[in-house]
């Protein structure tokens, strides 16, 4: 099992480059980074967390620009959004980004995306709470058609374009792995239609053996080859479990939330934890 780490890269914090060029040193798999475009003043929506909404979500560099920076200050580091908010954005502009930056970091790239949980954040965008999700699978479903061919068009009843050229394409092929937050069952159904792995929380009674096998349900009565989903567990360990656990479900990574803290204490955290790997 690898293991990585995720944080929000406030404009405050830990320079993203020393930050990237200090977890590959130690040994760490991989960095996750979130995005949230703003956050509306008016905060009409409850922060799930409960709670004030910690200051770190209004401060969030753009996950691609920071990861570009990442990338250039290491070699072997993969790069993940985690996640990045598909309703809120267009998908030829991040079909182009995901491509650039899986090419210029080598093929370091992970995709990790998300349906949003801020309704006024992702209204600013034009997309509505309730439709978020079939908005998010229709831009995915061109994304990758704007990857893997010469002439991609799709035509949907929320994305529709005309055949486009869209280069460069991606490192890897067809395309970076794709991997969706979430836990719900529905969640479960789009990860084994269109994406190739899971991001569940390992929080609120997480169980790692449970959750590969409702994954394995899911993929078998969609007559899909469970092998060919991977999981990514966002805050492992957590509720008590230890890493072995994790790795005895097959979960195939773990990350460790960076708290919104200091630059030293951040490289005294990364130091601390370098026994789990």
């Amino acid at each position: 099992m690898k293991l990585g780490v995720y944080y929000f890269p406030a404009d405050y914090g830990i320079d993203i480059s020393e930050l990237a060029r200090a977890l590959e040193e130690r040994g760490y798999e991989s960095l996750f980074l979130p995005e949230h475009t703003h956050i509306p003043v008016s905060r009409k929506t409850p922060f799930p967390g409960g709670g004030e909404l910690p200051r770190c979500y209004a401060h969030t560099h753009d996950p691609f620009v920071a990861l570009s920076f990442a990338a250039a200050a290491t070699r072997k580091l993969l790069l993940g959004t985690g996640v990045c908010l598909m309703p809120q954005r267009d998908p030829i502009v991040t079909a182009k980004s995901v491509a650039s930056l899986d090419r210029l970091s080598g093929g370091r790239f992970v995709f990790g995306i998300g349906g949003g949980w801020n309704v006024d954040e992702m209204e600013n965008h034009g997309a509505r709470y309730e439709t978020r999700f079939k908005l998010l699978r229709e831009r995915i479903l061109a994304m990758q058609a704007l990857w893997s061919e010469e002439e991609a068009s799709f035509h949907g009843g929320m994305v529709d374009f005309d055949p486009v050229w869209l280069y460069p394409k991606p490192a890897q092929r067809p395309h970076p792995p794709i991997l969706l937050g979430g836990g719900s069952d529905h969640t479960l159904a789009r990860v084994v239609e269109f994406c190739d792995g899971w991001i569940p929380s390992a929080r609120g009674g997480f169980d790692p053996g449970k959750a590969a096998g409702r994954l394995r349900r899911m993929a078998e009565a969609k007559g899909r080859d469970p092998a060919k989903f991977s999981i990514t567990a966002f805050g492992a360990p957590a509720d008590g479990r230890s890493l072995d656990q994790y790795r005895e479900a097959g979960i195939e990574r773990a990350l460790l939330h960076i708290p919104d803290i200091g630059r030293g204490e951040i490289l005294r955290f990364l130091d601390g934890n370098q026994s789990l790997l």
